[in-house]
């Protein structure tokens, strides 16, 4: 069976450019996940991305199905984007590999929509402990590998307030999305407040 990571890996530095630095974790009975980062600048000034690596090493199963299929069931990256420099945000690592985890230790199928909360802080001082998982194909492309196999996907994280992920338990992703882009929310900013929500 082809070995997923590799191209996995050659597809982020096809998009992002090559990483510059990069840290593995392993949990119990998990395989390791890597978190590597890559430094850019847009229009607006400086951004690190950081990029889990080993999450789409199997597909991820859904938590009723009887039987885990070895090969068959999508498979997943996690994305996120924040301003370099205002924020301790090299220690979000430990947070993301959780989060890649998830499927191996819970059985979760990590999906667009979907709420992530790893219980504390993402970094030192953040105002966020969750993200809610954005819809891919936007910075990284989906990379399709051969069948029977799922593409893999490239998921971005965009970190939520508590106030946030309350209001979009009640009201949903797509509501809270569109209340992000009528108030001009910048989620690359890693000090930002919450959006007004009412």
């Amino acid at each position: 069976m082809v070995d997923v990571l590799p191209l996995v890996e050659a597809r982020l530095s096809t998009a992002l450019g090559a990483p510059d630095a990069r840290a593995a974790v392993t949990f119990l009975g998990t395989d390791r996940i890597e978190v590597l980062r890559f430094r850019d600048s847009d229009q607006e000034g400086a951004v690190v991305r950081y990029a889990t690596l080993g999450m789409s090493a199997h597909p991820m199963t859904d938590p009723t199905a009887m039987l885990a299929d070895p090969v068959k069931g999508p498979r997943a990256e996690l994305v996120l984007t924040v301003r370099a420099g205002l924020a301790e945000t090299d220690k979000v690592l430990r947070a993301l590999a959780v989060l890649a985890a998830s499927p191996q230790v819970e059985g979760v199928v990590v999906a667009p929509g979907a709420s992530l909360d790893v219980g504390d802080p993402l970094w030192p001082g953040a105002p966020f402990s969750s993200v809610l998982v954005g819809e891919p194909g936007g910075l990284v492309e989906d990379l399709e590998l051969d069948a029977p196999m799922d593409p893999v996907r490239f998921l971005p994280l965009l970190p939520m307030t508590a106030n946030e992920a309350a209001w979009k338990r009640v009201h949903g992703a797509q509501a809270l999305q569109e209340r992000w882009l009528t108030k001009g929310t910048d989620l690359r900013d890693p000090a930002r407040k919450s959006v007004p929500l009412d």
